[in-house]
């Protein structure tokens, strides 16, 4: 049976997904990702930025970025981008499909982009999109699935109709950057894991006297060997010689 991966049945499946979750509540994977952004964001010491914002959803991260300058939200969720609208009004907002959208060329100094890169078709066609649409010198500011813990660590539904899944693992994220962009930061975050050794190691009733220890330093180890669920990646796009 051939699945349907149309525009239509993809705008429908995150409107309602949009709807039900990132609507009513943000996660604390979601959280984490927003922090590190406005870290990298703070470091460039500026408040003048054009961001774009690619995948949005319901616009949730949005009112964070304008503190770093005039900011940009897209999504194929028109829906929810049009109740997003009303809420954040100083956001630009742009429904439609990202890889038929003209932003024009240079129009951006940073790009940021949440759990996006696995639900595209061509990662490699949208990479060089988002590199496209930055000035040289901007930046990708990129969180992604860790394929190596989604898959081995965690049990995870599998795609509802509409929903396209494709995760990759650090080497292969680094490998669709490099092709437009200089990789400056490639770390994992927010470790967890329902199924296999990870469910013991990242149960808290289980490891408690370890963390009375340690502290925080056991998540940051796991993070740092590569086990968190979320990967995140800050890339330079690349001046022309």
């Amino acid at each position: 049976m051939v699945q349907d991966f149309s525009v239509s049945l993809q705008r429908s499946f995150w409107n309602q997904w949009n709807a039900s979750t990132r609507e009513k509540a943000i996660d604390v994977v979601s959280t984490a990702q927003a922090q590190v952004i406005c870290r990298w964001l703070s470091s460039l010491r500026r408040q003048d930025l054009d961001i774009l914002d690619v995948g949005c959803g319901a616009g949730w991260f949005c009112p964070q970025l304008t503190h770093f300058g005039r900011v940009t939200g897209t999504d194929l969720s028109d829906e929810v981008l049009a109740r997003a609208k009303r809420r954040v009004p100083d956001v630009n907002f742009v429904p439609g499909d990202f890889m038929n959208l003209d932003f024009s060329a240079n129009a951006f100094d940073v790009i940021v982009t949440l759990e996006v890169l696995s639900h595209v078709a061509d990662q490699p066609a949208f990479i060089r999109k988002l590199a496209e649409h930055l000035r040289p010198g901007g930046y990708l500011m990129l969180a992604t699935q860790n394929r190596f813990v989604l898959k081995h660590f965690n049990r995870v539904p599998p795609p509802a109709p509409g929903q396209l899944r494709s995760w990759v693992d650090r080497r292969e994220l680094r490998d669709l950057l490099e092709h437009e962009f200089d990789v400056l930061e490639l770390f994992s975050i927010t470790p967890r894991g329902n199924r296999g050794i990870m469910r013991v190691i990242n149960s808290r009733k289980l490891n408690w006297p370890v963390r009375a220890l340690v502290g925080d330093r056991l998540e940051k180890l796991k993070e740092a060997v590569g086990l968190g669920w979320t990967l995140m990646a800050l890339a330079l796009k690349r001046v022309p010689l």
